[in-house]
């Protein structure tokens, strides 16, 4: 699943693929903002991505359906 980060004051997002369900990834983001502590998410490579809660502009969750490719209907 595709998310997108959004931190205060900067204008980059930080996107990463996840191997986590949307409903993991919504109790991971409320459990770091209603405890004030960092985001810590892993992507699918591995690579952690550690923002801290009060950073927090947005999180994006995309879909969980993966993206076709090739030319077919």
């Amino acid at each position: 699943m595709e998310i997108t980060i959004g931190v205060r004051d900067i204008a980059r997002e930080i996107t990463i693929e996840s191997p986590l369900s949307a409903e993991e990834l919504k109790e991971t983001v409320k459990a770091a903002v209603d405890a004030g502590t960092s985001l810590e998410l892993t992507d699918e490579n591995g690579t952690q991505v550690l923002v801290p809660g009060g950073a927090l502009g947005y999180v994006r969750l995309g879909s969980e359906t993966p993206r076709r490719v090739g030319f077919g209907v």
